[in-house]
């Protein structure tokens, strides 16, 4: 399954420095902006196989809730 996020990147003394804006603590930098999105794409890989599904109690509920965003 393929996520689409937004990058923002910016240089610093050269390199290329960039977070996701949807994923928070995701960020890498790169010599060359190719080299970030590349950074970025394990970055996320990495946080995404660190987190996995959040612990849920046996007797938890769920129903929809709206958010306005």
């Amino acid at each position: 399954m393929r996520h689409a996020f937004t990058m923002e990147y910016w240089q610093d003394d050269g390199w290329y420095v960039g977070h996701l804006k949807e994923v928070p603590g995701v960020f890498s930098q790169g010599e060359t902006l190719d080299e970030l999105e590349e950074n970025l794409r394990d970055a996320y890989e990495l946080v995404r196989s660190d987190l996995g599904p959040p612990p849920v109690p046996a007797e938890a509920h769920s129903k929809p809730l709206e958010v306005e965003v």
